[in-house]
């Protein structure tokens, strides 16, 4: 089994360590992962199931993708809308100090 395909080692603290070089998978990598032919004996996985599992778990994936975007989209407009909050707060504060 090569290094790319092994599950991400983990920490004493049960977190998941990943080196730098560590890339996640994208939707179109497992579409387009291949498995070696079953031998003469038709030992090993059937092809037709390994390519749908793959087509499965990239839909997956790309489910997952969009959402975590949307996600960050949502958490830039909130910390947009706190910071114009407190911007605003903080005129109002200092000009009721100015005033007084």
């Amino acid at each position: 089994m090569s290094a790319e395909n092994q599950r991400p080692r983990t920490a004493s603290g049960g977190a998941t360590y990943r080196s730098a070089a560590y890339t996640s998978l994208l939707p179109w990598q497992v579409r387009e992962r291949r498995f070696p032919p079953v031998g003469l004996g038709r030992r090993g996985l059937n092809p037709d199931d390994v390519y749908a599992f793959l087509d499965r778990v990239a839909v997956d994936m790309a489910a997952v993708y969009a959402a975590l975007a949307e996600s960050r989209r949502e958490t830039a407009r909130i910390k947009d809308a706190l910071r114009r909050w407190q911007t605003d707060q903080t005129r109002a504060r200092n000009e009721r100090d100015h005033t007084r």
